[in-house]
């Protein structure tokens, strides 16, 4: 072999080498996944295990990192992060789904819901895939996994048994138009505060109230600052696990089936969690000195359909009845 031949040879053994050495380095796709809750909570355990995992069954070529406690944002910020690129999943309501595409939001609509089971019938029904395609095409943004939030009870420093005596309540609600529906109806004056900045709010008295499922209230403490649970169940709420348009785009077919298998799993365990744990914390809230409230609910339901329209909030009564005829189901 000649000197010029050795070299060439050399110079192409070297370059492969240097090829295979940084291959893997240079596939790998990181990205940011963000959501408002605390690390403690099953919506960022189940998050970072995920994240976990799809790294696993990609073989590394996707590497997510997990930003709880509205570290890239409150909620309206990481929703809009999706279409601007500053991050590539979320967790997060359809009310703020709805901002883009109203419809979706339907679900917000007060006592929609019979409970757990019946949220559940609605993510596998045709309503469900019609409104996340709906969503899809105004945004090009692709949910692919349903998480159930808990049912929103209010806490307050005020005691209330109906509508009428809400009248005039100080409650903080999230930044999103659908919260607004019961208590307006009932005559509270709303306001809405950053999800992080609410136990503040109501240590100084800003607010009187606010509202979030049994486990957010234990997570967030707002049991230290607030002295009665009013069971007013006025929401049954769930979160989506959204993936930004480009992101879902550049997915393969094979790579879709995983992030969306992964999504699915983590939402299944985290679902599972939030019953079981709304189940015990009842309990753990009496031990803390607060009082639990029961509610004339039918009161509560027909005062919201008397006063509160569906076309206020870009809602369409038609998805709202098939959403009523679904039956629950067992998960």
């Amino acid at each position: 072999m000649s000197y010029c031949t050795r070299r060439m040879a050399l110079a192409a053994a070297f370059a492969l080498t240097s090829i295979l050495l940084v291959a893997p380095a240079s596939a790998q796709t990181k990205l940011k996944w963000a959501h408002v809750y605390e690390t403690s909570e099953p919506y960022h355990i189940q998050s970072v295990w995920a994240a976990e995992e799809i790294n696993k069954r990609t073989n590394g070529r996707y590497q997510i990192d997990v930003f709880p406690a509205s570290q890239l944002g409150k909620e309206s910020d990481i929703n809009q992060g999706l279409s601007l690129g500053t991050v590539d999943m979320i967790i997060s309501g359809s009310s703020f789904a709805a901002r883009n595409y109203p419809p979706i939001g339907v679900t917000y609509y007060p006592y929609t819901f019979t409970g757990a089971d019946h949220l559940l019938a609605y993510t596998k029904s045709d309503v469900f895939k019609e409104l996340a395609k709906g969503y899809e095409e105004k945004t090009t943004h692709h949910i692919v996994a349903v998480t159930y939030y808990g049912v929103r009870q209010t806490t307050s420093n005020r005691a209330f048994k109906n509508c009428e005596e809400m009248k005039g309540l100080k409650i903080r609600v999230p930044d999103a138009p659908a919260y607004l529906a019961m208590p307006r109806a009932c005559g509270a004056n709303t306001t809405p505060i950053a999800f992080a900045e609410v136990y503040l709010a109501l240590q100084n008295g800003t607010v009187d109230a606010q509202e979030n499922p049994f486990t957010t209230i234990e997570a967030k403490k707002f049991y230290e600052v607030q002295k009665y649970i009013v069971l007013t169940g006025h929401i049954v709420d769930h979160l989506n696990t959204v993936l930004s348009g480009g992101l879902w785009a550049k997915l393969s077919e094979q790579d879709r089936k995983i992030f969306t298998e992964v999504a699915q799993e983590a939402a299944t365990k985290a679902s599972l969690q939030i019953r079981d744990k709304e189940k015990q914390l009842g309990d753990f809230f009496r031990q803390k000195g607060l009082t639990i409230v029961e509610v004339d609910s039918k009161d509560f339901r027909e005062n919201v359909l008397k006063n509160v329209s569906f076309e206020t909030f870009g809602y369409r009564k038609a998805d709202w009845d098939r959403i009523q005829a679904l039956k629950p189901v067992t998960n």
